[in-house]
């Protein structure tokens, strides 16, 4: 497992967190990196992409490099799955501006190197006990 964050901290919690972490880093099952999404690299493929409530943090240039680097990273035939704010979900998070997202413009947006397999859309409840609608993906590589 290859697990990406731009914030350091966070996978720190990451390791902390996860059942046997340090055994599986120093086995090699395991891989923490501290990277932007955005021009990520990764010495090898992946089977699956795991995304919840990163891409709709990016507009425009971000997210066509993050398409790019998903479809660089996930094998033939692996899944990208992927969560975003729907199109009635918030607009802005965390004082952050958001791209909001249906299955149609997932999928138009990762057209290149995915198909869409599965999509729908659900509430999600914050720590904060506000509801925030999002977009969920199934898409396939093709």
């Amino acid at each position: 497992m290859v697990a990406v964050d731009i914030a350091a901290a966070a996978l720190d919690a990451l390791a902390r967190d996860l059942p046997d972490a340090e055994a599986a880093r120093q086995d090699g099952r395991l891989q923490l990196l501290d990277a932007d999404v955005r021009t990520l690299r990764l010495g090898t493929s992946v089977d699956v992409w795991h995304d919840r409530a990163v891409f709709h943090f990016m507009a425009g240039d971000d997210q066509r490099m993050y398409v790019d680097a998903a479809t660089r990273a996930v094998r033939s035939n692996g899944h990208l799955v992927i969560a975003t704010f729907a199109p009635d979900g918030p607009t802005s998070c965390s004082g952050l501006p958001v791209t909001r997202h249906d299955a149609s413009s997932l999928s138009a947006a990762f057209a290149g190197g995915f198909e869409l397999i599965d999509s729908f859309e659900a509430d999600h409840v914050t720590p904060w006990a506000t509801s925030q609608r999002f977009t969920h993906a199934l898409l396939r590589r093709t």
